[in-house]
Order: C-alpha cells, then structure tokens, then sequence
C-alpha cells in the first residue's frame, strides 16, 4: 500500500484535480507520506484524505498540501526567490507539509504549539535527514519576528482573521497562504503585500483544525 505505484495513483489525481506545478508534484510523490502517521493507518497513506495523528490534530489531505504549496512556489518563482525563500509555516503537526516545503525551498521555519507532538516530529525529521528546517514550540499568531522578514507564510490552521503580525513579517511581494473563517466555513485565502498594500484572495472552500492561542506542554 506504500508502493510507487501507490503513489503515482495519488499524483494523478492530484494532476485530475488541477496541480500543475511539476516540482510540487515530485516532491508528493517521493515523500513517504505513511512515516507521518501512524503504523495503523499506513495504508490509507496514499488517498486523497486528511487522517488523524493524534493530540486532536491531522495530516492535512495531499490535494490541500499541495494546493497550498503550488501556490507558494508560483509567488516565489514570479520574484525568482525559489532557491533563496525562507517560508514560515504556522502548524507543523506531524511535518508532512513541512517536509514538502523544505524540498521546494532553501529554509523552512515552522511554529507548532503544541509541545510533545513536536518533539515527535523532531525526532522524525532527523530520521529522515532533513536539515533546512527549523522548528518552534510556540503561539503561531504572533509569527517568528527574529527571522523575519519571510518571503511566504502558510498556515495549517484556520484564523478567524489574518493575524496581523504575519503582514507585518510577510516580505515586500510575499504571499500568506492561511485557511480563515468561523466554527462553520473556512475559506482558502491568498494574502498579497505589495508597495505596503495587502490584497485578499479567496481561493476555494476548505475544512481545517483551528489556529488557537497559547503553548500546550
């Protein structure tokens, strides 16, 4: 069920679905999608589905990762700042997105506040050799000022509203790429900064955990 073949059904789907980006693509197909979850559910590591990883929390669905993603790579590669973007990711989970990323740029930061799935993830993230990212337990609403300015944010989670601290880090010409909406409706949104301005896109109708307050020990 972990097959290459297994894994080619899923990019296929994900090219049926509209994913164009060839990188993004490859980078979905030759992540081990079932190292992120647990042994139980390996199986069901290659459908189109978001699966529980414990501590109320999921492995976001590959077509959501890589939408996400795409969208992120397009920004950057208009600026030609792919080999050279730093990217905050608010909602590091299990890393899967996270990994996606640190194959697509040169520094991934990543904020999870919750603290022992962290350090779950830490430790398989070291596993699997991964070293262009750098991780935080942390209250994702109020960004990673030290490394800023970043030229893309993205958000596993769902706002209320943009938090005003990642316009506030988000470079000249960046994306913040974050679900937004209440208890009952999230919409993808695509936030653009240009000349200090910022552009709002909805991009489709999505379901995700919510962005919350605070550090869980």
């Amino acid at each position: 069920m972990t097959s290459l073949r297994t894994r080619e059904r899923l990019v296929q789907r994900l090219i049926e679905q509209g994913i164009q980006q060839v990188a993004v693509l490859e980078a979905i197909r030759t992540t081990p999608r079932h190292l992120f979850i647990e042994e139980a559910l390996a199986h069901r590591a290659y459908e189109d589905v978001s699966l529980p990883i414990g501590f109320d929390q999921t492995i976001s669905q590959p077509y959501i990762v890589a939408r996400m993603t795409e969208i992120v790579i397009s920004a950057l590669a208009k600026n030609n700042k792919e080999d050279r973007a730093s990217v905050l990711e608010l909602g590091t989970g299990c890393g899967y997105q996270t990994t996606i990323l640190a194959q697509l740029v040169k520094r991934v930061y990543s904020i999870e506040r919750i603290s022992p799935l962290l350090q779950k993830t830490k430790e398989r993230l070291a596993q699997l050799g991964i070293n262009n990212i750098q991780l935080k337990c942390a209250d994702g609403r109020y960004g990673w000022p030290q490394h800023a300015p970043f030229d893309a944010i993205i958000t596993t989670a769902a706002a209320t509203e943009i938090p005003k601290a990642l316009i506030e880090q988000v470079a000249e010409e960046g994306v913040i790429v974050i679900p937004v909406g209440d208890a009952r409706k999230h919409e993808l949104q695509v936030c653009r900064k240009t000349k200090g301005k910022v552009e709002v896109e909805s991009v489709e109708p999505v379901i995700f955990v919510p962005l919350l307050e605070g550090v869980k020990r």
